[in-house]
């Protein structure tokens, strides 16, 4: 296997990083990416204006990154298999031709950003449009449709998404500081695996 993790330049990247052969990684100097993240084989993500993952993320196979705008993923936060973000769109009112074979100025795309917060999920094939932020601990169900925020610590289904319940999560944050304890040393900085039990 092939760590794209080693071959490409980010404009930051951590430890223990692992970047399938198979993903499609579009403009990785716009991309920042922590410590322990996994992308998998099959993956498009385009780094748009500004893109910054943090720690402990994972985007599954057959995810697409796109739109020209910015993303940020927080620590612990995961996009299942087909999940589609778009942080841009086109102006889709009937004042522009749309689609990115139209030179400008006949086309007029918004960028925008979306923003996953911290132990945030994003079910199977769900769809993020532009503008959005899903709060900490937010779940989005399979198949779900968000086009406004979500809340923290609550989980949305259906389209367009809609809360359904709160998500407990006090055993979840008693879980992370253990693991931080565990994995970063007394100055706060991350423990690569090669490291640990030294």
């Amino acid at each position: 296997m092939t760590n794209q993790a080693d071959t490409l330049t980010f404009e930051h990247i951590g430890h223990d990083v692992t970047i399938w052969p198979l993903a499609k990684i579009v403009a990785p100097w716009a991309i920042s990416i922590g410590h322990s993240v996994i992308i998998d084989d099959f993956v498009l993500f385009a780094g748009g204006k500004r893109s910054t993952l943090g720690n402990f993320i994972h985007i599954a196979s057959f995810t697409s990154i796109t739109g020209g705008g910015e993303l940020v993923m927080e620590d612990f936060s995961g996009l299942s298999g087909g999940v589609r973000v778009y942080t841009g769109n086109e102006d889709y009112a009937g004042a522009w031709l749309t689609n990115p074979a139209v030179p400008p100025p006949y086309r007029s795309p918004m960028r925008s950003f979306v923003h996953i917060g911290r132990h945030a999920i994003v079910g199977a094939n769900a769809v993020i449009l532009p503008g959005v932020t899903i709060g900490e601990g937010a779940v989005v169900g399979a198949n779900a449709l968000v086009t406004q925020d979500c809340e923290p610590w609550t989980v949305y289904v259906g389209s367009p998404a809609k809360a359904v319940k709160s998500r407990p999560h006090e055993r979840m944050l008693r879980l992370e500081v253990e693991l931080r304890g565990a994995l970063f040393d007394g100055q706060g900085a991350y423990i690569p695996v090669a490291r640990r039990g030294v």
